[in-house]
């Protein structure tokens, strides 16, 4: 019985000891015999009153009962699961063997969990779960007493060159030191998180006037500036505060970080080592864009993307030669969504990876339509996006499209960025490679607008080089404007690859480009973004011959 558990008791009807085991005795560290003691006396004050209930349901059932309760020792209460069982002893008499384990290591176990799933790891701050409970606790408070609160939010200036030039290890250092020095700065009834990454956020209740919110992200900003000694390395870092205030921005937790995110996002834009309170003429419509986001899950699960197609022409015959793909989103009660409000969000929570997937099969099927209209072959053009690109997938969904619609890989162009080109270029010559492999054709898309190294023109494999609107926009009036077509031709010319010009929207610039040598336009003199069945129209019946010359009228039935 004395190995039965760590604590071994066998008590009378009334609960009082008749027996307990050595290390029970020498765990409780009476000075008086325990035999007689109320087993109840035993336990912490505030278990006491848990106890009388299991020891007479055990007498009354027979069944073994189960009590976590705390047993007191001479220096702490110890956390121990009482089994209570009955049993009749020589004489026939009902008695309670009660069995206790140590829940020490257990308890410290599940604690550890619980702090585990509620903080940050490097840190030990509040993770963003903790954090969203700890704001809807403030909230609930707010409203309460009346009092407004401040939500800010914080993002090393940086930072990325630490972990780039020194590596890991040295910037997980300089990010312990920022969470302390940060922690240091605030007061005990402040909430302080690291959200991931750079970024921390604090919750600063009765902080909302401006004078208020100006002292504490000063101080914020203050303690960062300060070199961080790491090691044999001296680090200069910043850093930049957005703020929204309770409850002028927002009621709810998930929109107050939302905003205050934007804030920062300002203050980096804007020169850094600053700090900005969320207003309304902050670029973007960041208010709108968790909602957006959630209903563009729906969006794909309704059907509500479309893909619009806008004619590439012979800038001599007019006639179609192919369609650039572009993927619409309409809502059911926002209406039309600009591409330019939900690209962002798909590139940024992968979901463009499947809308992007989805648009280039569709896209080459349609393809094929177009073709038995036209009676002629036909391209297609498909934006790639850079996390499209980036993906280790791509390659397969490009097969899957190909082999799935029957099209030649030359009829299909695929219009990728600069900026995606040569954010990784030793990975982009291993894929472009790949994918001219299948034939398909690459287009660098707004050439001129981005890094514009004319390296990658020699390295890569490209087919088509897209003039940009805003080189465009001005022809034939402005010099500069026509220089950099000229160039752009003339060197399109001698490496054997085609040019499109985007947004040409007058009989000018058409006729500029023309005698220019440029091939290909693209704009809405010749043709808008359009339904497929719009497209379908234009090739069948000519629609787009109204405006070309009857001299030039070269166009298949």
């Amino acid at each position: 019985m004395e190995e039965a558990g760590d604590v071994v008791f066998r008590l009378n009807q009334l609960g009082q000891l008749l027996f307990a085991s050595h290390r029970a005795t020498a765990r409780i560290g009476s000075p008086a015999p325990l035999a007689g003691t109320a087993l109840v006396k035993l336990l912490a004050d505030g278990d006491q009153p848990l106890l009388p209930p299991v020891l007479a349901a055990a007498l009354a059932s027979r069944a073994p009962q189960l009590l976590e309760a705390r047993i007191k020792t001479p220096d702490l209460e110890i956390w121990h699961e009482l089994r209570i069982s009955c049993y009749a002893n020589a004489d026939g008499a009902p008695e309670l063997l009660v069995i206790g384990r140590d829940m020490t290591v257990q308890h410290a176990t599940e604690e550890r969990l619980r702090h585990m799933a509620t903080h940050d790891a490097l840190t030990e701050l509040p993770n963003r779960l903790l954090l969203s409970d700890r704001m809807r606790m403030v909230i609930a408070n707010s409203r309460r007493s009346g009092q407004g609160f401040a939500v800010a939010s914080i993002g090393l200036d940086g930072f990325k060159k630490v972990n780039d030039g020194l590596g890991h290890p040295i910037g997980d250092a300089l990010l312990r030191m920022a969470a302390q020095r940060l922690r240091k700065t605030l007061r005990d009834s402040d909430t302080l998180a690291r959200v991931g990454g750079d970024e921390f956020v604090a919750i600063l209740p009765g902080t909302a006037t401006e004078a208020q919110i100006k002292l504490v992200t000063g101080r914020l900003i203050a303690t960062l500036q300060s070199p961080f000694e790491i090691g044999s390395h001296t680090i200069y870092v910043g850093a930049s505060v957005g703020v929204s205030v309770y409850p002028q921005h927002g009621e709810d937790d998930i929109r107050l970080l939302a905003l205050a995110d934007a804030a920062m996002s300002r203050a980096k834009e804007t020169g850094k080592a600053r700090a900005v309170v969320y207003s309304e003429d902050l670029a973007g419509p960041p208010q709108h864009d968790i909602s957006l986001e959630a209903a563009m899950f729906q969006a794909v699960r309704e059907g509500e993307f479309l893909l619009y197609y806008q004619p590439i022409v012979d800038a001599h015959t007019r006639e179609i030669q192919g369609f650039e793909t572009l993927m619409r989103w309409k809502h059911p009660t926002l209406g039309m969504v600009p591409p330019a409000r939900f690209i962002p969000i798909a590139e940024t929570n992968g979901l463009i990876n499947l809308l992007g997937a989805w648009a280039l099969k569709a896209a080459c099927v349609q393809l094929k339509q177009f073709e038995e209209v036209a009676k002629r072959s036909l391209y297609i053009s498909v934006n790639i996006s850079p996390r499209q690109f980036r993906n280790d997938k791509f390659l397969d969904v490009l097969d899957d499209a190909i082999a799935f619609s029957g099209l030649l890989g030359e009829q299909l162009v695929l219009e990728i960025t600069e900026g995606t080109l040569m954010i990784d270029p030793v990975h982009a010559e291993s894929i472009l490679s790949k994918m001219a492999e299948r034939k398909a054709r690459i287009a660098i898309d707004d050439f001129g607008t981005g890094y514009s190294s004319l390296a990658y023109l020699k390295r890569f494999p490209i087919s088509v080089l897209k003039i940009d609107r805003t080189f465009i926009r001005d022809l034939p009036g402005s010099q500069k404007d026509g220089a950099i077509c000229n160039a752009v031709l003339d060197l399109a010319k001698h490496l054997d690859l085609s040019v499109v010009a985007e947004g040409v929207e007058t009989e000018e610039q058409l006729h500029y480009l023309e005698q220019r040598g440029c091939q290909y336009i693209q704009g809405y003199l010749t043709g808008k973004p359009m339904a497929a069945n719009v497209a379908l129209a234009a090739l069948k019946e000519s629609i787009h011959a109204k405006v070309v010359p009857a001299e030039l009228r070269q166009v298949h039935p």
